[in-house]
């Protein structure tokens, strides 16, 4: 193998949630690409993971990259911008610019550097008039980044399997285990590496639900997801405002 470190910078896609391990912290796709590269790389193989959830671009880009670039990997992750399209002061065109800039320092070191476009979560949530246009034009200049600077591309909008419920968690914004395991298979497609054939397998869709259950379930997930996300927005917090990267070192994948 030609990689013998690995360094993940993000949100909380990267981080994992929500994909949690038996003691309640996150695993998540980055984990489980980590943990199959050091199969084939031995002990030695390093393993850093900064992602943490709520992160802007501009704080992910300023705290994460140096970070990232210090550590001298042979392969680095970057994902970034999805909180930043759901932020009413939302400036397309300096994430565009500043995306490009930061993909091409990450790949100024040689490191091989993957990227992705994001998979369709509008159709569970409010705001898809205001948010899925955003969404396509960032997922666009990823999609052109990775062409002009060499970047591995891997193109979740692109698989409609994520359009099935059951890879999204009870939020309807982050994953579920079913789906960072997806993800993962598809990254390590992308890098010419076997993975585990289930977890390519899907669960089946849901049976429809019936009008005044989907109401009810609407009004449930509003009270306990979007609420408290609009609360935070009112009062400039983030979720991650006293989390720390799980990862912040290099180090084996056994440790």
């Amino acid at each position: 193998m030609r990689w013998r470190s690995f360094v993940a910078v993000g949100d909380s896609f990267t981080e994992g949630m929500d994909d949690a391990y038996p003691d309640g912290t996150y695993r998540g796709w980055a984990d489980l690409v980590a943990t199959r590269l050091a199969a084939d790389a031995g002990p030695t193989f390093g393993y850093a993971n900064l992602a943490i959830r709520g992160r802007l671009f501009p704080a992910v880009a300023a705290e994460q990259v140096p970070a990232a670039l210090e550590m001298k990997p042979d392969l680095i992750s970057f994902a970034a911008g999805g909180n930043d399209v759901l932020r009413r002061n939302f400036d397309p065109d300096a994430l565009v610019s500043r995306f490009d800039e930061v993909v091409g320092e990450l790949r100024s070191g040689g490191a091989d550097v993957i990227l992705f476009r994001f998979a369709d979560v509008m159709a569970r949530l409010p705001g898809q008039r205001l948010v899925a246009p955003r969404i396509e034009l960032l997922n666009r200049a990823v999609g052109e980044t990775a062409e002009r600077h060499g970047a591995i591309l891997v193109d979740l909008y692109a698989d409609d399997t994520f359009l099935n419920p059951m890879l999204w968690s009870t939020d309807r914004l982050h994953l579920s285990a079913a789906g960072h395991r997806r993800v993962a298979a598809q990254v390590l497609t992308a890098l010419g590496v076997g993975c585990d054939e289930e977890w390519l397998l899907v669960p089946e869709n849901p049976a429809p639900t019936p009008w005044l259950a989907a109401r009810a379930a609407d009004l449930r997930w509003a009270g306990r997801h979007l609420a408290p996300w609009v609360k935070r927005r009112l009062t400039g917090r983030s979720s991650g405002d006293t989390v720390t990267a799980k990862r912040p070192m290099l180090s084996p994948i056994a440790d």
